[in-house]
Formats: C-alpha cells, structure tokens, sequence
C-alpha cells in the first residue's frame, strides 16, 4: 500500500491500514475460534520449549503467535555461545510460564528460515507476535538485560495485540481471554475514516479511542489509531525547520523521530527507516529505546508484508546486536 500525495506535508492514506493488519486480523480470527470453542486448554510445562524447522513453522510460530508471544532462538551445534544462551532462554521460558514460548531453530537444517530473518550471525534472538516478526537481540547477553527484553515483548503483546499469554498445566496459570468482544464497531470505524479523510486527526483518534474502550483487542482500531496520531503529529511540523534540524542535530532523537515521520508521510519511505536505523546506531539508552519503538510504530503503518519492511528490520538487528 503506498502513501498518496496531499497539498500538507503529505498524508498516508487510511488504506495502508489494511496492509499493516492483516496477520493482526488473522490473529484476532484466531482467537475468537478458541474463545467460542471454550477457551485454550492448559498445556504441559514441557511445551513451553519447542524446536521448530521450516515446514512446521507455518502452525508451530505464526499460528501460535496469535495467542502468545513466540521467542525463536536461532542456533546451530557448532556454535559455542549457542550453547550459553540456549539453557538460559530455556530456563526463563518455564519461569515465565506462558507467558511466552521458545521455539528453537537450528540454522544448518533451516537456510531458508535464516535467510528470511536476515540471520548475519549467531546466536540469533526474534520473536513473532499475532504473525509479526521483531529482532530482539543477538550473541550472548547479560540475564537482567534479556529479562528487560523479554518484559517489553509481553508488555507489547499485551498492550497492542491482548495476548495474554497460554495456561500452563504444572505451573502459575496465565490469564485466559474467555470472552469474544462484542460488537459491531463499523459505525466507529467509519466515523474515523471520515473523520481522517477530512484531515480531523484528532476525531479519528477519539473514534479509535472509543472502540479500543469497548475492544482492547481490536486490530483496526489499534493500527488506526497508530496513523492517526502520526498524521496529526506530522500536519503539526513545520517541514522545512523539521529537515534543517533534524540535519544540525544527528544524534537528537526527537528531531530525527520528527523528520522521519515527516519522510514516511511524504512517502519517502526508505529514507524515514533508514534515518531511524541511523539513530539507533549513534544513541543508547532510553533515547535508543525511543528511536527503536517509533521505527516499529512506522513498521505498522506501512505492512509487515512491504519488502522495504523487511529490509529495514534486518537493519535494525545488525545495529542492535
């Protein structure tokens, strides 16, 4: 879906919405099946850990990934730091009790898998939520720093997909989604699509709020209310004091956020993730953190199905890791 060109800074159209949902719809379908068919079963402590090769990858990450967050580790038996982050990775994913699930991947049997990670070395860490791949991280890190990672992938999961994770049978039982939302929200989303079409971002952004007060779950609304509030972000710039200090100031990280989004909304696409990669490269910390989450955010609008997404993701593992 590509953005359309306006006489503002330019605007995405509302239907790239529909490319950026569309593993999230899946997910979403997924879960309403298993709530009308009375909810997930708990499942044994020893599927928590599983390993996973290119055939079974269709049931055993994507569909998964629509009722917990999967974590793949990708290894290999010659690889010695395998062989340290391996066990932790898998002591943590029975701490954590379904919150999360570790699929393992051995990389001399999996090429294809690799390849289409953008694997450059291992060990390798992704994990895949309601069908969506991100980079977590690469080589051996410390345990508090991977525990901090793996709270702001369930916190992800939690807060933009619902998941709330899978029951565990001999272990402390995550809480289930038991209940279908109720609807139906077209009124809603119509009156948001109109509301955006008419350049009112922030009546757009209200009627997603409204919805997602209803349905906390619901992937249209979520995905919408992300473009809205970038759109009403972006028509607030001022483009040509935006781009000189985004260009004064390469290592600030609001400037670059501000110019990115700028880029992304003119369709520039390439240059918003590439600015974006950059900016992680050169920060840490928080500001870091902060650069990472909005290319993610901007990751949504355009699709996870866009190859420039994909590109752009395997960028950003080789400067995190």
């Amino acid at each position: 879906m590509q953005p359309r060109n306006m006489s503002m800074s330019g605007v995405v159209d509302l239907a790239a919405v529909k490319a950026a949902n569309e593993a999230r719809q899946k997910a979403e379908q997924a879960r309403a099946e298993t709530a009308r068919q009375g909810g997930t079963a708990a499942v044994p402590a020893s599927h928590l850990v599983f390993d996973v090769d290119e055939a079974g990858f269709e049931t055993d990450v994507l569909q998964r990934s629509s009722e917990v967050p999967v974590v793949i580790d990708f290894w290999a038996e010659w690889c010695e730091p395998c062989k340290q982050l391996g066990p932790l990775l898998e002591r943590l994913a029975q701490e954590y009790a379904g919150r999360f699930v570790l699929a393992k991947v051995d990389v001399d049997a999996n090429q294809m898998l690799m390849q289409q990670f953008g694997i450059q070395g291992i060990p390798a860490v992704f994990a895949v939520v309601a069908g969506q791949a991100l980079p977590l991280f690469q080589g051996v890190a410390p345990e508090e720093q991977i525990r901090q990672t793996l709270d702001q992938l369930i916190q992800v999961g939690e807060e933009r997909f619902g998941l709330t994770g899978i029951q565990v049978a001999d272990g402390p039982v995550a809480e289930a989604e038991t209940t279908v939302p109720v609807g139906p929200y077209d009124a809603l989303l119509d009156a948001a699509m109109d509301a955006l079409n008419a350049n009112d971002f922030a009546g757009a952004v209200q009627a997603y709020k409204n919805v997602l007060a209803d349905d906390p779950a619901n992937p249209d609304a979520k995905a919408g209310l992300v473009q809205a509030e970038l759109l009403g972000r972006v028509t607030k710039l001022d483009p040509q004091q935006t781009r000189k200090e985004a260009a004064e100031r390469p290592a600030d990280v609001s400037a670059q956020i501000a110019a990115a989004e700028l880029d992304l909304t003119g369709g520039h696409i390439e240059d918003a993730f590439g600015r974006l990669v950059d900016t992680v490269r050169v920060t840490a910390g928080d500001d870091r953190n902060a650069a990472r989450v909005r290319l993610l955010e901007l990751f949504e609008v355009v699709g996870a199905d866009d190859p420039r997404v994909a590109s752009a993701r395997a960028a950003l593992a080789r400067v995190l890791f």
